[in-house]
Protein backbone atom coordinates (compact mmCIF):
# COMPACT_ATOMS: atom_id res chain seq x y z
CA UNK A 1 0.00 0.00 0.00
CA UNK A 2 1.49 3.14 -0.95
CA UNK A 3 2.27 6.05 2.40
CA UNK A 4 1.34 9.05 2.84
CA UNK A 5 3.31 11.81 2.30
CA UNK A 6 3.82 12.64 5.71
CA UNK A 7 4.86 9.37 6.21
CA UNK A 8 7.46 8.98 3.17
CA UNK A 9 8.47 12.23 4.54
CA UNK A 10 9.18 11.14 8.19
CA UNK A 11 11.55 8.19 6.11
CA UNK A 12 13.43 10.82 4.40
CA UNK A 13 11.94 10.71 1.02
CA UNK A 14 11.84 13.98 -0.77
CA UNK A 15 8.88 12.57 -3.01
CA UNK A 16 8.00 14.18 -6.59
CA UNK A 17 5.25 16.21 -4.88
CA UNK A 18 7.37 17.71 -2.92
CA UNK A 19 9.87 18.62 -5.67
CA UNK A 20 6.98 20.02 -7.32
CA UNK A 21 5.96 22.20 -4.48
CA UNK A 22 9.79 23.03 -3.66
CA UNK A 23 9.71 24.13 -7.53
CA UNK A 24 6.53 26.95 -7.12
CA UNK A 25 7.43 27.87 -3.72
CA UNK A 26 11.02 28.51 -4.43
CA UNK A 27 12.35 26.92 -1.48
CA UNK A 28 14.51 23.88 -0.93
CA UNK A 29 13.21 20.34 -1.54
CA UNK A 30 14.57 19.50 1.95
CA UNK A 31 12.99 21.96 3.43
CA UNK A 32 9.73 21.11 2.18
CA UNK A 33 10.52 17.56 3.19
CA UNK A 34 10.94 18.37 7.42
CA UNK A 35 7.72 20.63 6.97
CA UNK A 36 5.93 17.93 5.84
CA UNK A 37 7.58 15.39 8.32
CA UNK A 38 7.07 17.44 11.18
CA UNK A 39 3.34 18.26 10.94
CA UNK A 40 3.81 22.12 9.94
CA UNK A 41 2.84 21.60 6.34
CA UNK A 42 0.65 19.22 4.49
CA UNK A 43 0.62 18.30 0.67
CA UNK A 44 -2.57 17.65 0.14
CA UNK A 45 -2.02 14.78 -3.16
CA UNK A 46 -4.99 11.42 -2.94
CA UNK A 47 -3.23 9.11 -5.02
CA UNK A 48 -6.21 8.57 -6.91
CA UNK A 49 -6.06 12.39 -8.31
CA UNK A 50 -4.56 11.77 -11.71
CA UNK A 51 -4.94 15.50 -12.74
CA UNK A 52 -3.30 17.22 -9.23
CA UNK A 53 -0.77 19.68 -9.72
CA UNK A 54 0.62 19.34 -6.34
CA UNK A 55 1.09 22.56 -3.86
CA UNK A 56 2.01 22.90 0.07
CA UNK A 57 -0.49 24.45 2.55
CA UNK A 58 1.64 25.90 5.60
CA UNK A 59 2.77 28.99 7.79
CA UNK A 60 6.16 28.72 6.47
CA UNK A 61 5.13 28.60 2.74
CA UNK A 62 2.95 31.44 0.91
CA UNK A 63 -0.56 31.83 2.20
CA UNK A 64 -2.92 29.68 0.59
CA UNK A 65 -6.49 30.48 -0.73
CA UNK A 66 -9.56 27.95 -0.80
CA UNK A 67 -12.50 28.63 -2.48
CA UNK A 68 -16.59 26.61 -1.52
CA UNK A 69 -18.71 25.44 -4.47
CA UNK A 70 -21.14 23.19 -4.82
CA UNK A 71 -24.71 22.52 -5.29
CA UNK A 72 -27.99 22.58 -3.00
CA UNK A 73 -30.95 21.13 -2.79
CA UNK A 74 -32.63 23.91 -4.48
CA UNK A 75 -30.02 24.37 -7.18
CA UNK A 76 -28.41 21.21 -8.35
CA UNK A 77 -27.15 21.80 -11.69
CA UNK A 78 -23.91 20.30 -12.47
CA UNK A 79 -23.27 22.76 -15.83
CA UNK A 80 -23.13 25.25 -13.37
CA UNK A 81 -21.21 23.04 -10.25
CA UNK A 82 -18.15 23.19 -13.94
CA UNK A 83 -18.29 26.27 -14.69
CA UNK A 84 -17.92 27.71 -10.54
CA UNK A 85 -14.79 25.09 -10.72
CA UNK A 86 -13.21 26.53 -13.64
CA UNK A 87 -14.02 29.91 -12.42
CA UNK A 88 -11.80 29.10 -8.88
CA UNK A 89 -9.15 27.69 -10.64
CA UNK A 90 -9.10 30.45 -13.23
CA UNK A 91 -8.97 33.21 -10.69
CA UNK A 92 -6.45 31.63 -8.53
CA UNK A 93 -7.98 29.33 -5.94
CA UNK A 94 -5.35 26.94 -4.59
CA UNK A 95 -7.78 24.32 -3.51
CA UNK A 96 -11.36 23.87 -3.97
CA UNK A 97 -14.27 22.78 -1.44
CA UNK A 98 -17.22 20.39 -2.90
CA UNK A 99 -19.56 21.76 -0.67
CA UNK A 100 -22.68 19.58 -2.73
CA UNK A 101 -25.76 18.90 -0.73
CA UNK A 102 -28.25 19.07 -3.52
CA UNK A 103 -28.53 16.18 -6.22
CA UNK A 104 -25.65 14.23 -8.27
CA UNK A 105 -23.26 14.26 -5.60
CA UNK A 106 -21.36 10.86 -6.60
CA UNK A 107 -21.42 12.89 -10.52
CA UNK A 108 -20.65 16.19 -9.19
CA UNK A 109 -17.48 15.11 -7.28
CA UNK A 110 -16.25 12.44 -9.69
CA UNK A 111 -16.41 15.66 -12.27
CA UNK A 112 -14.45 18.39 -9.86
CA UNK A 113 -11.49 15.78 -9.46
CA UNK A 114 -11.39 14.77 -12.74
CA UNK A 115 -11.27 18.05 -13.89
CA UNK A 116 -9.27 19.86 -10.97
CA UNK A 117 -5.41 20.65 -10.77
CA UNK A 118 -5.93 21.58 -7.36
CA UNK A 119 -6.96 19.68 -4.45
CA UNK A 120 -10.45 19.05 -3.59
CA UNK A 121 -11.63 18.65 -0.45
CA UNK A 122 -15.28 17.39 0.63
CA UNK A 123 -17.49 17.63 3.86
CA UNK A 124 -18.39 13.27 4.39
CA UNK A 125 -21.08 14.52 6.48
CA UNK A 126 -23.63 16.34 4.06
CA UNK A 127 -23.87 13.13 2.21
CA UNK A 128 -24.25 10.94 4.78
CA UNK A 129 -27.59 12.96 5.85
CA UNK A 130 -28.27 12.61 2.39
CA UNK A 131 -28.25 8.83 2.22
CA UNK A 132 -30.01 8.46 5.56
CA UNK A 133 -32.70 11.07 5.12
CA UNK A 134 -32.86 11.72 8.60
CA UNK A 135 -30.05 12.76 10.37
CA UNK A 136 -30.76 11.11 13.45
CA UNK A 137 -30.46 7.97 11.70
CA UNK A 138 -26.56 8.12 10.43
CA UNK A 139 -25.01 5.19 11.69
CA UNK A 140 -21.39 5.07 12.42
CA UNK A 141 -20.96 2.31 9.27
CA UNK A 142 -22.66 4.80 6.94
CA UNK A 143 -20.02 7.18 7.86
CA UNK A 144 -17.24 5.50 7.27
CA UNK A 145 -18.82 3.87 4.42
CA UNK A 146 -19.24 7.50 3.01
CA UNK A 147 -15.33 8.20 3.62
CA UNK A 148 -14.20 5.65 2.27
CA UNK A 149 -16.11 5.66 -1.23
CA UNK A 150 -15.27 10.08 -1.46
CA UNK A 151 -11.38 8.71 -0.83
CA UNK A 152 -11.73 6.30 -3.43
CA UNK A 153 -13.26 8.93 -5.78
CA UNK A 154 -10.00 10.71 -5.23
CA UNK A 155 -10.79 13.72 -2.86
CA UNK A 156 -7.77 15.48 -1.21
CA UNK A 157 -8.66 16.30 2.12
CA UNK A 158 -11.67 15.82 4.22
CA UNK A 159 -13.65 17.94 6.66
CA UNK A 160 -14.37 16.09 9.68
CA UNK A 161 -15.76 17.58 12.83
CA UNK A 162 -14.82 14.83 15.27
CA UNK A 163 -14.02 17.82 17.94
CA UNK A 164 -17.81 18.54 18.75
CA UNK A 165 -18.58 16.20 22.16
CA UNK A 166 -21.34 15.58 23.84
CA UNK A 167 -19.85 17.70 26.85
CA UNK A 168 -19.44 20.80 24.88
CA UNK A 169 -23.05 21.31 23.63
CA UNK A 170 -23.89 23.10 26.65
CA UNK A 171 -21.62 25.66 26.85
CA UNK A 172 -22.75 26.71 23.44
CA UNK A 173 -26.20 27.70 25.18
CA UNK A 174 -25.94 31.40 25.90
CA UNK A 175 -24.82 32.09 22.44
CA UNK A 176 -26.82 34.37 20.10
CA UNK A 177 -26.28 32.08 17.45
CA UNK A 178 -26.13 28.76 18.56
CA UNK A 179 -24.12 26.45 16.58
CA UNK A 180 -23.61 27.79 12.89
CA UNK A 181 -21.27 25.08 11.25
CA UNK A 182 -23.36 22.86 8.89
CA UNK A 183 -21.61 19.69 10.27
CA UNK A 184 -21.65 21.11 14.08
CA UNK A 185 -25.09 21.33 13.92
CA UNK A 186 -25.99 17.78 12.01
CA UNK A 187 -23.91 16.45 14.55
CA UNK A 188 -25.26 18.03 17.71
CA UNK A 189 -28.47 16.71 16.52
CA UNK A 190 -27.36 13.57 16.08
CA UNK A 191 -25.75 13.48 19.78
CA UNK A 192 -28.81 14.90 21.13
CA UNK A 193 -31.26 12.28 19.80
CA UNK A 194 -29.09 9.22 20.42
CA UNK A 195 -27.61 9.91 23.60
CA UNK A 196 -24.61 9.15 22.15
CA UNK A 197 -20.50 10.58 21.65
CA UNK A 198 -20.22 11.96 18.44
CA UNK A 199 -19.72 9.13 15.99
CA UNK A 200 -17.00 11.05 14.10
CA UNK A 201 -15.00 10.91 17.68
CA UNK A 202 -16.16 7.55 18.40
CA UNK A 203 -14.51 6.30 14.91
CA UNK A 204 -11.41 8.54 14.47
CA UNK A 205 -9.23 5.77 14.17
CA UNK A 206 -11.06 3.67 11.80
CA UNK A 207 -10.81 6.98 10.17
CA UNK A 208 -7.38 7.46 10.11
CA UNK A 209 -6.80 3.91 8.90
CA UNK A 210 -9.03 4.96 5.91
CA UNK A 211 -7.64 8.36 5.12
CA UNK A 212 -4.14 6.78 5.39
CA UNK A 213 -4.70 4.38 3.26
CA UNK A 214 -5.78 7.06 -0.05
CA UNK A 215 -3.36 10.00 1.33
CA UNK A 216 -6.32 11.97 2.52
CA UNK A 217 -5.50 14.82 4.21
CA UNK A 218 -7.88 15.62 7.75
CA UNK A 219 -9.37 19.01 7.93
CA UNK A 220 -10.16 18.81 11.39
CA UNK A 221 -13.31 21.36 11.51
CA UNK A 222 -14.81 23.74 14.08
CA UNK A 223 -17.99 22.57 14.14
CA UNK A 224 -18.90 25.05 17.07
CA UNK A 225 -17.14 28.04 15.49
CA UNK A 226 -18.51 31.56 16.44
CA UNK A 227 -20.95 32.99 13.72
CA UNK A 228 -21.33 36.06 15.24
CA UNK A 229 -18.97 38.71 16.69
CA UNK A 230 -20.53 37.99 20.03
CA UNK A 231 -19.92 34.31 20.22
CA UNK A 232 -15.95 34.78 19.47
CA UNK A 233 -13.30 32.93 21.79
CA UNK A 234 -15.72 31.48 24.07
CA UNK A 235 -16.10 28.15 25.73
CA UNK A 236 -17.55 26.11 23.68
CA UNK A 237 -14.86 27.18 20.54
CA UNK A 238 -11.94 26.75 22.90
CA UNK A 239 -13.13 23.15 24.72
CA UNK A 240 -13.21 22.05 20.80
CA UNK A 241 -10.00 23.35 20.11
CA UNK A 242 -8.74 21.59 22.98
CA UNK A 243 -10.00 18.42 21.04
CA UNK A 244 -8.88 19.30 17.93
CA UNK A 245 -5.46 19.52 19.36
CA UNK A 246 -5.74 16.06 20.82
CA UNK A 247 -7.00 14.32 17.70
CA UNK A 248 -3.96 16.44 15.62
CA UNK A 249 -2.03 13.93 17.72
CA UNK A 250 -3.92 10.73 16.98
CA UNK A 251 -3.99 11.67 12.65
CA UNK A 252 0.06 12.07 13.22
CA UNK A 253 0.54 8.73 15.16
CA UNK A 254 -1.18 7.30 12.33
CA UNK A 255 0.34 9.04 9.23
CA UNK A 256 -2.15 11.27 8.57
CA UNK A 257 -1.83 14.54 7.07
CA UNK A 258 -3.26 17.06 9.61
CA UNK A 259 -4.77 20.58 8.99
CA UNK A 260 -7.36 22.56 11.71
CA UNK A 261 -10.26 24.40 10.66
CA UNK A 262 -10.58 27.74 12.52
CA UNK A 263 -13.52 30.43 13.26
CA UNK A 264 -15.73 32.20 11.81
CA UNK A 265 -16.74 35.41 12.99
CA UNK A 266 -13.89 37.23 15.30
CA UNK A 267 -13.51 41.14 16.33
CA UNK A 268 -9.83 42.16 15.29
CA UNK A 269 -8.17 42.49 17.72
CA UNK A 270 -9.05 38.95 19.05
CA UNK A 271 -7.74 37.21 15.93
CA UNK A 272 -4.13 37.23 16.50
CA UNK A 273 -4.47 35.75 19.77
CA UNK A 274 -7.28 33.34 18.24
CA UNK A 275 -4.19 32.43 15.52
CA UNK A 276 -1.31 31.91 18.49
CA UNK A 277 -4.14 29.46 20.59
CA UNK A 278 -4.23 27.25 17.68
CA UNK A 279 -0.74 26.89 16.59
CA UNK A 280 0.19 26.29 20.31
CA UNK A 281 -2.64 23.88 21.18
CA UNK A 282 -2.50 21.97 17.96
CA UNK A 283 1.73 22.02 17.96
CA UNK A 284 2.00 23.77 14.53
CA UNK A 285 -0.19 22.43 12.68
CA UNK A 286 -1.26 24.64 9.47
CA UNK A 287 -4.67 26.60 10.24
CA UNK A 288 -7.27 26.81 7.81
CA UNK A 289 -9.59 29.94 8.64
CA UNK A 290 -12.95 30.57 7.22
CA UNK A 291 -12.53 34.49 6.95
CA UNK A 292 -12.52 35.53 9.98
CA UNK A 293 -15.45 38.31 9.50
CA UNK A 294 -14.53 41.59 11.46
CA UNK A 295 -18.16 42.82 11.44
CA UNK A 296 -21.59 41.11 10.85
CA UNK A 297 -23.13 44.62 9.44
CA UNK A 298 -22.79 44.09 5.88
CA UNK A 299 -24.74 40.68 3.97
CA UNK A 300 -24.05 41.15 0.55
CA UNK A 301 -20.23 43.05 1.50
CA UNK A 302 -18.95 39.56 3.92
CA UNK A 303 -15.86 39.12 1.29
CA UNK A 304 -14.64 42.68 2.21
CA UNK A 305 -15.40 42.25 6.12
CA UNK A 306 -13.96 38.24 5.95
CA UNK A 307 -11.13 39.62 3.77
CA UNK A 308 -10.54 42.05 6.56
CA UNK A 309 -10.00 39.32 9.24
CA UNK A 310 -8.85 37.15 6.47
CA UNK A 311 -5.25 39.05 6.23
CA UNK A 312 -4.94 40.03 10.05
CA UNK A 313 -5.10 36.22 10.35
CA UNK A 314 -2.46 35.70 7.65
CA UNK A 315 -0.46 37.90 8.87
CA UNK A 316 -0.34 36.20 12.43
CA UNK A 317 0.50 32.65 11.18
CA UNK A 318 -2.92 31.06 9.39
CA UNK A 319 -1.68 28.93 6.50
CA UNK A 320 -5.07 28.74 4.49
CA UNK A 321 -7.78 30.97 3.92
CA UNK A 322 -11.11 29.93 3.06
CA UNK A 323 -13.10 32.83 0.87
CA UNK A 324 -16.11 34.05 1.71
CA UNK A 325 -18.43 35.30 -1.24
CA UNK A 326 -20.60 38.65 -1.38
CA UNK A 327 -23.56 35.87 -1.17
CA UNK A 328 -22.50 34.70 2.01
CA UNK A 329 -25.49 34.62 4.30
CA UNK A 330 -27.96 35.35 1.77
CA UNK A 331 -27.79 32.68 -1.11
CA UNK A 332 -25.59 29.98 -3.25
CA UNK A 333 -23.08 31.68 -4.82
CA UNK A 334 -22.97 31.25 -8.94
CA UNK A 335 -19.45 31.98 -11.11
CA UNK A 336 -19.13 35.86 -10.71
CA UNK A 337 -19.28 35.23 -6.94
CA UNK A 338 -16.58 32.90 -6.71
CA UNK A 339 -14.96 35.69 -9.15
CA UNK A 340 -15.44 38.13 -6.41
CA UNK A 341 -14.84 36.34 -3.37
CA UNK A 342 -11.69 34.75 -4.55
CA UNK A 343 -10.31 38.47 -5.69
CA UNK A 344 -10.90 39.85 -2.00
CA UNK A 345 -8.88 36.79 -1.11
CA UNK A 346 -5.91 36.82 -2.93
CA UNK A 347 -5.53 40.55 -2.67
CA UNK A 348 -5.46 39.46 1.43
CA UNK A 349 -3.37 36.23 1.33
CA UNK A 350 -0.93 38.36 -0.97
CA UNK A 351 -0.95 41.69 1.43
CA UNK A 352 -0.16 39.03 5.02
CA UNK A 353 2.44 37.76 2.39
CA UNK A 354 4.16 40.99 2.08
CA UNK A 355 3.51 42.32 5.38
CA UNK A 356 4.91 38.72 6.45
CA UNK A 357 8.29 39.65 4.41
CA UNK A 358 7.84 36.09 2.35
CA UNK A 359 10.55 36.46 -0.38
CA UNK A 360 10.12 38.30 -3.31
CA UNK A 361 6.62 38.77 -2.51
CA UNK A 362 6.49 42.48 -2.64
CA UNK A 363 7.72 42.18 -6.51
CA UNK A 364 4.89 42.12 -8.17
CA UNK A 365 3.08 45.26 -6.46
CA UNK A 366 6.82 47.11 -7.57
CA UNK A 367 6.16 45.90 -11.06
CA UNK A 368 3.07 47.20 -11.57
CA UNK A 369 4.01 50.94 -9.50
CA UNK A 370 6.06 51.02 -12.09
CA UNK A 371 3.78 50.24 -15.18
CA UNK A 372 1.46 52.67 -13.34
CA UNK A 373 3.87 55.28 -13.27
CA UNK A 374 5.01 55.15 -16.70
CA UNK A 375 1.17 55.07 -18.03
CA UNK A 376 1.97 51.53 -19.86
CA UNK A 377 -1.58 50.79 -19.28
CA UNK A 378 -1.31 47.38 -21.62
CA UNK A 379 1.53 46.20 -18.92
CA UNK A 380 -0.44 47.29 -16.06
CA UNK A 381 -3.77 44.81 -17.05
CA UNK A 382 -1.53 42.38 -17.74
CA UNK A 383 -0.06 42.81 -13.84
CA UNK A 384 -3.27 43.21 -12.47
CA UNK A 385 -4.48 40.64 -10.32
CA UNK A 386 -7.55 39.82 -12.57
CA UNK A 387 -6.59 41.32 -16.30
CA UNK A 388 -10.26 41.31 -17.28
CA UNK A 389 -11.72 43.58 -14.90
CA UNK A 390 -9.09 46.47 -14.44
CA UNK A 391 -9.08 46.44 -18.43
CA UNK A 392 -13.46 46.68 -18.64
CA UNK A 393 -12.63 49.69 -15.56
CA UNK A 394 -10.77 51.67 -18.05
CA UNK A 395 -12.42 51.16 -20.91
CA UNK A 396 -15.45 52.03 -20.01
CA UNK A 397 -14.41 56.03 -20.33
CA UNK A 398 -11.46 55.09 -22.55
CA UNK A 399 -11.97 52.77 -24.89
CA UNK A 400 -9.98 54.14 -27.69
CA UNK A 401 -6.11 52.20 -28.30
CA UNK A 402 -4.78 55.63 -28.74
CA UNK A 403 -5.96 55.91 -25.09
CA UNK A 404 -3.46 52.85 -23.91
CA UNK A 405 -0.61 55.32 -24.70
CA UNK A 406 -2.31 58.34 -23.12
CA UNK A 407 -1.03 59.70 -19.85
CA UNK A 408 -3.79 60.49 -17.87
CA UNK A 409 -6.83 58.04 -16.96
CA UNK A 410 -10.91 59.53 -16.96
CA UNK A 411 -10.28 59.98 -13.09
CA UNK A 412 -8.24 62.88 -13.61
CA UNK A 413 -7.87 63.70 -16.44
CA UNK A 414 -4.39 65.09 -18.48
CA UNK A 415 -4.10 68.58 -16.80
CA UNK A 416 -4.72 67.02 -13.20
CA UNK A 417 -2.91 63.89 -13.54
CA UNK A 418 -0.85 63.68 -10.51
CA UNK A 419 1.77 61.39 -12.07
CA UNK A 420 2.35 63.17 -15.78
CA UNK A 421 2.78 66.53 -13.70
CA UNK A 422 5.43 64.82 -11.49
CA UNK A 423 7.19 63.29 -14.61
CA UNK A 424 7.09 66.83 -16.80
CA UNK A 425 9.04 68.08 -13.46
CA UNK A 426 11.44 65.33 -13.12
CA UNK A 427 12.51 65.72 -17.06
CA UNK A 428 12.72 69.72 -16.55
CA UNK A 429 15.91 71.01 -15.71
CA UNK A 430 15.26 70.99 -12.09
CA UNK A 431 16.70 69.48 -8.92
CA UNK A 432 14.04 66.45 -9.41
CA UNK A 433 16.02 63.25 -10.15
CA UNK A 434 14.66 61.31 -13.08
CA UNK A 435 12.99 57.86 -11.42
CA UNK A 436 14.75 54.88 -12.89
CA UNK A 437 13.53 51.55 -11.58
CA UNK A 438 12.67 48.18 -13.33
CA UNK A 439 11.51 44.72 -11.43
CA UNK A 440 12.27 41.61 -12.81
CA UNK A 441 9.45 39.43 -12.17
CA UNK A 442 11.06 36.73 -14.27
CA UNK A 443 13.77 36.49 -11.42
CA UNK A 444 12.47 37.11 -8.61
CA UNK A 445 12.32 34.85 -5.40
CA UNK A 446 8.47 35.10 -5.11
CA UNK A 447 6.04 31.69 -4.71
CA UNK A 448 4.50 31.06 -7.80
CA UNK A 449 0.72 32.62 -5.96
CA UNK A 450 3.17 35.71 -5.42
CA UNK A 451 3.69 36.75 -9.18
CA UNK A 452 1.50 36.95 -12.35
CA UNK A 453 -0.79 35.80 -13.37
CA UNK A 454 -3.13 33.99 -11.02
CA UNK A 455 -4.60 30.65 -11.68
CA UNK A 456 -1.38 29.07 -12.90
CA UNK A 457 -1.24 25.67 -12.23
CA UNK A 458 -0.26 22.56 -14.47
CA UNK A 459 -2.95 21.57 -16.25
CA UNK A 460 -1.20 18.41 -18.54
CA UNK A 461 -3.28 15.99 -16.97
CA UNK A 462 -6.36 17.56 -17.02
CA UNK A 463 -8.88 15.56 -19.22
CA UNK A 464 -10.10 17.43 -22.62
CA UNK A 465 -13.52 15.65 -21.58
CA UNK A 466 -15.14 13.62 -19.59
CA UNK A 467 -18.80 11.41 -19.69
CA UNK A 468 -20.78 11.54 -17.06
CA UNK A 469 -24.09 9.61 -17.76
CA UNK A 470 -23.60 9.27 -20.98
CA UNK A 471 -23.63 13.13 -21.50
CA UNK A 472 -19.83 14.95 -22.40
CA UNK A 473 -18.02 17.43 -19.94
CA UNK A 474 -15.55 19.93 -20.86
CA UNK A 475 -13.23 21.78 -18.30
CA UNK A 476 -12.91 24.94 -20.04
CA UNK A 477 -17.30 26.08 -20.01
CA UNK A 478 -18.18 23.38 -17.84
CA UNK A 479 -21.27 23.09 -20.56
CA UNK A 480 -22.00 19.70 -21.60
CA UNK A 481 -22.75 18.16 -25.02
CA UNK A 482 -25.88 16.16 -25.65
Amino acid sequence: MPETQIQRARDGEVTPAMERVAERENREPEFVRRQVADGQAVIPNNHAHDALDPMIIGREFSTKVNANIGNSESESDLDAELRKLHAAVHYGADTVMDLSTGERLDETREANVAYSPVPIGTVPIYEAVKRADDPTAITHELLLDVIEKQAEQGVDYMTIHAGVLLEHLPLTDGRKTGIVSRGGSILAQWIEENGMQNPLYAKFEEICEILAAHDVTISLGDGLRPGCLADASDEAQFAELDTLGELTRVAWDRGVQVMVEGPGHVPMDEIADNVDRQQDVCDGAPFYVLGPLVTDIAPGYDHITSAIGATEAARAGAAMLCYVTPKEHLGLPDAEDVRDGLAAYRIAAHAADVANGLPGARDWDDALSEARYEFDWVRQFDLALDPERARSFHDQTLPGDNYKEARFCSMCGAEFCSMRIDQDARDADGEMAAIDGETDLDASDAAAVNVPPVGTHDTDRVPDEIEIGGVTFTPETGHADD
